[in-house]
C-alpha cells in the first residue's frame, strides 16, 4: 500500500499539477479534486490550460476566461465536511499570459506600449519556442506567489503539449539565445545608426531582404529586439524561477490515464520524464476502468432466466429467441471481462512504473456525463476513497 493517499496530496501540496493524453477525464479530475480541497476548507483555484470548456460547465459557470471567478460557495459548500472553503477557475488566454510577463519586466509603461503594439511582436509571441507554455508557467507562479491560495490544480493541455508545459523555460531561453536572433539584436548602432554595426556584408543583406518584406518590416524587426532585449534578463530569471517551482516537494505531478494502450502509453513516458528531470510525482489516476463482475452460470441458465423473466428486455420470448438472446448476452459479458482483465494489466504496468510511494487511483467506467457540481462531488468517492 503506498504511504500516501490522494486526499493527503490535497491536503498537504501547494500545486497539483494534472497530466495526460486528450479524453482520459483530465479536465473532469482535476475539477473533481479542486472542488474536494475547497470541501475540505481550502482557498482553492482551478486552473486551465487546456481549451476545453467541460470545466466551467460542471463548476455552474456560464464561461471561463481569463480573469478568476468563484465558483458559487453554495455549490462548493453543500453537505461539505468543512464549510469555510473557497472555489475559484480561470482559463488561461496564453497570448494575454505573455502580455503581462512582458509588461512586469519592461523597462517603463512606453516601452511595453511599443513592444505590444509592435506587428513582429504579434507574430514572435504566438510562435516562439516555448512561449505560450512559458508564459502559462509564469501565471502559475505569479499566482504562488501571491499566497491567495492553499491549493493550485492545474490541468494541463494534452500530453504532447504537457511536455512543452515542462520544457518552456529552457525551449524559450534557447529561442531568444539562437544566433540569428541575437545578430538582430546587434542591429542598433552607436549615434542611432540602427545598422552601423551590420557591415557592408550586413547592410546588404538587408537591402535583399527589405526588397522581399519591406523595410518597414525590416524597422519594425530591428526596433522590436532592441527593446525586447532590455527584458530578456528579466524573462531569463522567471524562466529559472518557475523550474525551479516545479520541482519542489510543495508540488506534485499528477498522471491521469485510461487503460487504453495510447493513454497508458503515453502515462508511461510522461513518468519517465518526470523521473529524469526530477519533478515530484505523487502518482497515477486511471479512469474509465471496466469493472469484472464474474458469472458461474451459462448460456442454458440465462435462458431458463428469460423464460422465468421475460420482463428482462421487455417483452414474451419464443424458445428460439431467447436461445439466440442468452447466446448474446453470455458472449457481451465475455467481452466485457475480457477488457477488465485488460484494464487490470494496464494498471499493473502503472503500479510497477511509479513503486510502492506512489499514490494509484481507479475510478470505475462512468455510464452518464459528469456535468455539474453533484457529479463531480459522487466522484470524490473513487479519487478519495
Amino acid at each position: 500500500m503506498p504511504s500516501i493517499r490522494l486526499v493527503d496530496v490535497l491536503l498537504e501540496r501547494r500545486i497539483l499539477v494534472c497530466v495526460g493524453s486528450g479524453g482520459v477525464g483530465k479536465t473532469t479530475t482535476a475539477a473533481t479534486l479542486a472542488l474536494a480541497a475547497a470541501r475540505r476548507g481550502k482557498r482553492t483555484l482551478v486552473l486551465t490550460i487546456d481549451p476545453a470548456r467541460r470545466l466551467a460547465n460542471s463548476l455552474g459557470l456560464a464561461s471561463l476566461g481569463h480573469q478568476v471567478q468563484e465558483v458559487d460557495p453554495a455549490l462548493v459548500r453543500k453537505g461539505a465536511p468543512n464549510a469555510n472553503g473557497q472555489l475559484f477557475a480561470m482559463m488561461l488566454d496564453q497570448k494575454m499570459a505573455f502580455d503581462e510577463v512582458v509588461g512586469k519586466h519592461a523597462k517603463d509603461p512606453a516601452a511595453v506600449k511599443r513592444i505590444l503594439a509592435n506587428p513582429v511582436y504579434a507574430q514572435i509571441s504566438g510562435s516562439l519556442a516555448g512561449a505560450q507554455e512559458y508564459a502559462a508557467m509564469a501565471k502559475l507562479h505569479d499566482f504562488d506567489q501571491s499566497g491567495d491560495y492553499d491549493l493550485i490544480v492545474v490541468d494541463t493541455p494534452p500530453t504532447a503539449h504537457a511536455l512543452d508545459f515542462l520544457d518552456a523555460p529552457k525551449k524559450l531561453s534557447e529561442a531568444i539565445d539562437s544566433p540569428a536572433i541575437d545578430w538582430f539584436r546587434k542591429l542598433q548602432g552607436e549615434g542611432g545608426s540602427r545598422w552601423s554595426l551590420v557591415g557592408k556584408s550586413g547592410a546588404f543583406i538587408i537591402k535583399r531582404l527589405a526588397k522581399f518584406v519591406g523595410s518597414k518590416f525590416i524597422n519594425d524587426l530591428s526596433v522590436f529586439f532592441t527593446e525586447f532585449n532590455d527584458i530578456l534578463g528579466g524573462f531569463r530569471q522567471r524562466a529559472e524561477e518557475t523550474f525551479s517551482l516545479l520541482r519542489q516537494p510543495r508540488v506534485g505531478f499528477l498522471l491521469v490515464a485510461s487503460p487504453e494502450p495510447m493513454a497508458v502509453s503515453e502515462a508511461l513516458a510522461f513518468h519517465q520524464r518526470l523521473k529524469s528531470a526530477g519533478m515530484p510525482f505523487v502518482g497515477f489516476v486511471v479512469n474509465k476502468i471496466h469493472q469484472s463482475r464474474p458469472i458461474r452460470v451459462g448460456a442454458p441458465q440465462v435462458e431458463a432466466s428469460l423464460g422465468v423473466q421475460p420482463s428482462i428486455i421487455g417483452l414474451g420470448l419464443s424458445g428460439t429467441t431467447r436461445t439466440m438472446a442468452a447466446q448474446a448476452l453470455v458472449t457481451a459479458h465475455g467481452e466485457i471481462e475480457t477488457r477488465a482483465l485488460a484494464d487490470q494489466l494496464a494498471v499493473a504496468a502503472m503500479r510497477t512504473a511509479g513503486g510502492p510511494e506512489a499514490v494509484l487511483v481507479e475510478v470505475p467506467l462512468q455510464h452518464e456525463d459528469v456535468h455539474d457540481v453533484d457529479r463531480l462531488v459522487a466522484l470524490e468517492r473513487f479519487l478519495l476513497g
